[in-house]
C-alpha cells in the first residue's frame, strides 16, 4: 500500500514530535517517519489488525442484529444487513486513515462504523412506522443526517461549546440504559410471542454467556483479554449446540460472495419527525467524534486541529449519507479502537487501514455476516449486557468529569436523565402525543437529548458569563 504524498492541509495537522516509542526511520525513503505514518512489517501488521477487528467486530454486528430483528427480517435479510454494516464499516474506516487530499479522512488510526447510539431512535422509528415502511423511514432519515453532518462538519467547532460533557455524558448512560431492554429480551428467547419465551433453558444460556465473559475478564490476559466478549459468545453457542438450541440453516442458503444490492429493503422514504430524531443523534455522534479525534491526536503525539476535524466529520457524513444505499446506518468513531491504539502503542495509521480493508473482504462474503446470525438470541442477551452496560458506564465515567459539585449542573443531569427514562419506564406515556412528537420524545436517547441541551443553554448560556464560563470548563 504505497503512503500518500502529505499535502498542505496534512501538513499543518500538528508538529510530529517523537512519542515515547520513539521514531522510526525509512530504509528507503531515508528521513523521519512519524509513528502515525509507520508502515509496519506484515509480521507486526497483521495480529495489530487482528486485536482491532476484535475490539469492535461485536460493536459492528450490533445495530443489524437489533434492527433487522425489530423488523422481523428473515435469515437472509439479517445476512444482507450485517454484511452491509461490514462494508459501510470497511469503505469508512479506509477513508478515514488514508483520505482523500484535504477533503476528507483525518489520516489517523481512526475506526469508522455503524453506532450504538442511533439503535433507539430507529428503533422508535421502526415502530411508529407501517409493516414494509420501516427500514425505508428509517433510511430516509438515516441518508438526511449525513447530508446534515456534512453541512454542518465544517462549522461543528463553534458548537461544541453546546455539547458539554454534561450533555454527552446524559446521552451516552441514555444510550446504554434505554438500550437494555433488547439483551434482556434476547436472554429470554428473542420472540416475546412464542410459548417458551422467558423459559429457564434460555436463562441458563445466557448466564453461562456471561460468566464465560466475566472469567475471561477476570483471568485472562492481553488479547485474550480484549476478545471476551466474542469467546463468550463462541462459548455459548458451542454449549447450545447440544440441546438444538443453535440454527445454522442461514449457513446453507447465504451466497458464499456478493455485493450488497443497493436499496434491497426499499427505496428511502422520508418522515420530518425521524428525520429530525436523527439529526439529534447525528449531533451527538459529531461531538463523540470530534472528542475521539483530539484523544488520538494526543495519545499519536499528532496534534488534532479544526481542519482535521472537519476531514473526519465529513467520512462520517459521507458514510452516513452512502451506507443506508447498501442497508447501512449512523456511522461514527468507536470508541473501543482509541483503546486499543492506548493500550498497544502501535498508532500507525496503516494498521488500521488494513483492519478496513478486512471488513470489506467479510462484508463482500455474506457466507461470513450468516456465521454472526446462527448465535442463539440468549448467548447475544448474555453479551450484550456486558455491552450496553459499559456504554452506560462509558456516559458515568463523562459525567463524572463535568462538574457535578455545581447544584445547577446536578439538576441540569437529573431531569434529562428523568425525560430519557420516561419512554423505557411507561411506554405508553407519549401515547395521545402527535406522530412526530412520539417518535421524538418516544426515544429516551433523543428526549434525554434535547432536555440536556434545552437545560445546558438555559444554566450555562443565558444571561450569565460566571455560569458559561463554569459550563465551558467543565467541557
Amino acid at each position: 500500500m504505497a503512503q500518500p504524498a502529505m499535502g498542505p492541509a496534512e501538513a499543518s495537522d500538528g508538529p510530529c514530535s517523537v512519542p515515547p516509542a520513539g521514531p522510526v526511520v525509512d530504509p528507503i525513503a531515508g528521513p523521519v517517519v512519524h509513528p502515525v505514518d509507520e508502515k509496519l512489517s506484515t509480521s507486526r501488521l497483521v495480529p495489530a489488525a487482528l486485536q482491532h477487528i476484535a475490539a469492535m467486530y461485536a460493536g459492528v454486528v450490533t445495530p443489524p442484529l437489533i434492527i433487522g430483528q425489530a423488523v422481523g427480517l428473515d435469515a437472509a435479510g439479517m445476512t444482507r444487513l450485517i454484511a452491509a454494516s461490514l462494508l459501510i464499516a470497511g469503505l469508512a474506516t479506509i477513508l478515514q486513515t488514508i483520505g482523500i487530499g484535504g477533503f476528507a479522512g483525518n489520516r489517523l488510526p481512526f475506526v469508522n462504523a455503524a453506532s450504538s447510539a442511533g439503535i433507539a431512535p430507529m428503533l422508535a422509528i421502526a415502530e411508529t412506522s407501517a409493516p414494509g415502511h420501516q427500514l425505508p423511514a428509517i433510511y430516509g432519515a438515516v441518508m438526511v443526517a449525513g447530508v446534515f453532518c456534512l453541512t454542518v462538519g465544517p462549522f461543528f467547532g463553534r458548537l461544541l461549546r453546546f455539547f458539554p460533557p454534561l450533555v454527552t455524558g446524559v446521552v451516552i448512560t441514555l444510550i446504554g440504559v434505554t438500550l437494555m431492554p433488547v439483551p434482556v429480551a434476547w436472554a429470554q428467547g428473542g420472540d416475546k410471542n412464542a410459548a417458551d419465551f422467558g423459559a429457564m433453558k434460555y436463562l441458563a444460556l445466557a448466564a453461562f454467556t456471561l460468566v464465560v465473559v466475566l472469567l475471561i475478564q477476570r483471568f485472562g490476559k492481553g488479547f485474550v483479554k480484549q476478545v471476551a466478549l466474542l469467546l463468550g459468545m463462541l462459548a455459548g453457542t458451542l454449549a447450545a449446540i447440544p440441546f438444538g438450541m443453535a440454527d445454522f440453516s442461514a449457513l446453507k442458503s447465504a451466497p458464499v460472495a456478493a455485493l450488497p444490492t443497493p436499496f434491497a429493503f426499499g427505496a428511502p422514504e422520508f418522515q420530518p419527525a425521524a428525520i429530525l430524531s436523527l439529526c439529534i443523534v447525528m449531533l451527538v455522534l459529531m461531538t463523540e467524534s470530534s472528542a475521539g479525534m483530539l484523544a488520538l491526536g494526543e495519545i499519536c503525539d499528532r496534534r488534532t486541529d479544526g481542519r482535521t476535524i472537519t476531514r473526519g466529520l465529513r467520512t462520517d457524513g459521507i458514510a452516513t449519507l452512502v451506507g443506508p444505499v447498501f442497508g447501512g446506518f449512523p456511522t461514527s468513531a468507536f470508541a473501543q479502537n482509541v483503546g486499543v491504539v492506548t493500550l498497544t502503542k502501535v498508532r500507525s495509521r496503516y494498521v488500521v487501514a488494513v483492519a478496513g480493508g478486512a471488513l470489506l473482504v467479510l462484508g463482500a462474503f455474506p457466507v461470513l455476516g450468516a456465521v454472526v446470525s446462527t448465535v442463539p438470541m440468549p448467548v447475544l442477551g448474555g453479551a450484550g449486557i456486558v455491552l450496553f452496560g459499559s456504554i452506560a458506564v462509558s456516559g458515568i465515567r463523562t459525567l463524572s468529569e463535568a462538574g457535578l459539585d455545581d447544584s445547577s449542573n446536578i439538576i441540569l443531569v437529573a431531569v434529562a436523565l428523568g425525560a430519557g427514562i420516561i419512554p423505557l419506564a411507561a411506554p405508553t406515556f407519549y401515547m395521545d402525543f402527535p406522530a412526530w412528537a412520539q417518535t421524538v420524545l418516544g426515544s429516551g436517547i433523543s428526549a434525554g437529548a434535547l432536555v440536556a441541551v434545552l437545560l445546558n443553554l438555559f444554566f450555562h448560556h443565558l444571561g450569565t458569563r460566571s455560569h458559561a464560563a463554569a459550563a465551558l470548563k467543565s467541557s
